[in-house]
């Protein structure tokens, strides 16, 4: 399979570092708007006999690849896909899947009309707590969850274009927080309430620091609680995670940290007896590794004609999430979240 990948930043060498694990995968062309970094990147990787170009029309013409991978910056990624597509490849980007609703929506029917496999690298569903999670939820162990609790706090210092954007946290980072809280209880979102702030230490233009409470549906609520200039016991990047349900609840401390406990007869004073709980480890069948495992499963459906766990159709409904809460801080309103077609 031969591939074009767009966006030589910090961000491509995970992609890269992937793609030269798998065999029948050949990287073919680089393209960036800083050619010196294109051809960096080249050397760094050993793909000397990748075209190298500022313009992706130009090296999809030469090449004509199977695939594109994206890796701009978002407000570019609605053109590298348009551009993709035109060419007949199949897309898998990087999050989020488009900086805007009506971009997003664009991308997916592009994708439709051209009949390519288009995919997200929502790498946290790949995570291997995160499919541990979600297979235990739905064993029906405590129950049914009735609330899902998030909080993610850390402090790091990117320099360049996130330090500038608007709504950096919710767009940029709580994508994925949002898709592994929908993936994990097994929920769709239907509304949702959020506040954005500044606080005075940050170093971020405007949204780094948010608080959101959506409705799942069914009774689930989910919560969030998330700072990118929080220093001090800062969380792991998957975030810190309590899911209460109806016979016991779970943690995760977003490391190897994963412990239940499920409610048992009898009382002891005003409270419900407990006990702990295991969490049943990976089954044979989870598909985890990150970008690897995504990477792998987006050729799996390529080959095989099938659609990818992270395809757009689905993701579109995560991103929503995030387009959801950005207008409800920006209104300071409750929010409805219209859920797209799969």
């Amino acid at each position: 399979m031969k591939v074009v990948l767009a966006g030589c930043g910090a961000m491509s060498r995970q992609w890269l570092d992937a793609a030269r694990q798998i065999d029948g995968l050949a990287i073919v062309g680089l393209v960036d708007l800083d050619a010196e970094r294109a051809q960096a990147r080249a050397r760094e990787y050993g793909l000397a006999g990748a075209d190298i170009g500022t313009s992706l029309d130009a090296v999809l013409d030469q090449t004509k690849p199977d695939a594109v991978f994206d890796v701009v910056v978002p407000a570019a990624r609605r053109d590298v896909a348009l551009s993709a597509f035109a060419h007949n490849c199949h897309l898998l980007t990087e999050k989020p899947l488009a900086d805007s609703p009506e971009n997003a929506r664009a991308i997916i029917e592009a994708a439709r009309r051209a009949g390519r496999v288009h995919a997200v690298v929502q790498n946290r569903r790949y995570v291997a707590n995160v499919r541990r999670i979600r297979r235990f939820l739905d064993s029906g162990a405590i129950g049914k969850p009735t609330s899902i609790h998030a909080d993610f706090f850390v402090a790091p210092h990117f320099g360049g274009f996130r330090e500038e954007m608007s709504h950096v946290l919710l767009l940029d980072m709580a994508i994925h927080t949002f898709d592994a809280a929908r993936y994990m209880a097994a929920g769709e979102p239907a509304s949702v309430y959020c506040q954005e702030w500044e606080p005075a230490s940050s170093w971020y233009r405007q949204g780094s620091s948010a608080s959101a409470v959506f409705d799942f549906g069914g009774g689930k609520v989910f919560t969030y609680a998330g700072s990118w200039c929080a220093d001090g016991f800062r969380t792991s990047w998957e975030g810190s995670w309590r899911i209460v349900a109806e016979r016991g609840s779970l943690l995760w401390d977003g490391f190897d940290g994963l412990k239940a406990e499920v409610v048992i007869p009898g009382r002891d004073g005003l409270f419900d007896k407990t006990q702990p709980i295991e969490v049943p480890p990976l089954d044979a069948s989870d598909r985890v590794d990150g970008h690897l495992g995504i990477i792998r499963d987006f050729m799996h459906a390529i080959e095989t004609g099938t659609e990818p766990e992270t395809r757009g159709t689905d993701n579109i409904n995560s991103l929503a999430m995030v387009f959801g809460a950005i207008e409800s801080a920006e209104t300071g309103r409750r929010v409805a979240i219209a859920r797209d077609a799969q």
